[in-house]
């Protein structure tokens, strides 16, 4: 893994080290960080995105606390051992929850028809 696999968004609401976190939770659980993989140091991140390296350190140690992270003496931050590489699809789905249904909000304020909108979502994913 390198510092351009999190995606920072530095105008968003949510603050960077929340993202951060959410971003290692989806990437464990959809099996793209599996257990042993190391990640880029805390400056190779801050230095890439151009963010304080506090922040990175404060994702990685509350990753850590959650025990999707651990720290590996001379080698830097690792995805833990424990850590299951793929989660349910089930499991997975409930990870995208809160975005979906604050996009649902979004639809709805805007008028816009729900057929257009999963075209649109379908195009963005590929299908």
């Amino acid at each position: 893994m390198d510092a351009s696999m999190f995606a920072i968004q530095p105008t968003s609401a949510e603050p960077i080290y929340r993202q951060i976190v959410e971003q290692l939770r989806r990437l464990i659980a959809g099996g793209q960080l599996v257990a042993g993989e190391l990640l880029p140091s805390v400056r190779e991140v801050a230095g890439f995105h151009a963010i304080n390296p506090m922040t990175v350190s404060r994702a990685y140690g509350m990753a850590e606390t959650e025990g999707l992270l651990e720290r590996l003496r001379g080698k830097g931050m690792a995805v833990a051992a424990t850590t299951r590489s793929t989660a349910t699809q089930t499991q997975r789905m409930a990870l995208l929850e809160p975005q979906l249904l604050e996009l649902s909000r979004h639809v709805r304020e805007l008028e816009l028809p729900a057929d257009a909108v999963l075209r649109r979502l379908g195009r963005l994913l590929g299908d």
